[in-house]
């Protein structure tokens, strides 16, 4: 079962990133930010996935991961905002968390090496911000990524959620932790859906033609 949600969500990304890309390449045009996340988070999954069945330690890569997504997101609502104020505070966030992580690693390159709580709940946070930013938006402009937006907003505090719970019952009880990861990756199959979804409601050949 477990197998079952970690390469169904897997597979999932896979088909979003190849139907974004053809969407980003003919006239509707997906938008080119978000198809690069897909495409970082489809080569991460996969590196760690691949480092983990190699027996080697693969922590280093979730923080490439996480750091990544949380610029990646950022760049995305940054290109959907119209409102100057608005793409400024994003840049002046992503600013502060790079230089934020860059303080932290190189104080104690030990952190990037291991599970980083501190760094997935703030990178977490700040993705959510970004979110829920372009959703404010969307209440009086026209409704770009809607689904996604709301995807990332449940997922990545989710996420986080289960990412404090798995880490703070680690000496309690190995069968929450394990329960953690598991709905853990069941929302990541549940992101990945909406994603697609959002796919078939903005750039499908039946959607357009509607």
């Amino acid at each position: 079962m477990d197998d079952f949600l970690i390469y169904s969500g897997y597979l999932i990304l896979l088909i979003n990133l190849v139907l974004y890309s053809i969407s980003f390449f003919r006239k509707e045009k997906a938008n080119g930010f978000f198809v690069i996340y897909l495409a970082f988070a489809f080569l991460m999954q996969m590196s760690m996935e691949l480092l983990y069945h190699l027996h080697y330690n693969n922590l280093f890569l979730v923080n490439v991961f996480i750091i990544g997504q949380m610029v990646l997101l950022g760049l995305f609502y940054n290109s959907l905002i119209k409102i100057l104020s608005q793409k400024i505070f994003i840049k002046s966030i992503l600013s502060v968390g790079i230089l934020i992580f860059c303080i932290q690693f190189l104080t104690n390159p030990n952190e990037f090496l291991k599970f980083n709580l501190f760094a997935i709940t703030l990178t977490s946070l700040f993705c959510v911000i970004f979110g829920l930013l372009h959703f404010y938006n969307m209440l009086t402009e026209k409704k770009v990524y809607y689904y996604v937006t709301i995807a990332v907003i449940f997922f990545m505090l989710g996420s986080t959620v289960l990412y404090l719970i798995g880490n703070l019952t680690l000496t309690l009880s190995l069968e929450v932790k394990y329960f953690s990861w598991k709905l853990n990756a069941f929302l990541f199959l549940v992101y990945q859906l909406v994603i697609l979804y959002e796919w078939k409601v903005s750039f499908s050949k039946k959607s357009l033609e509607n």
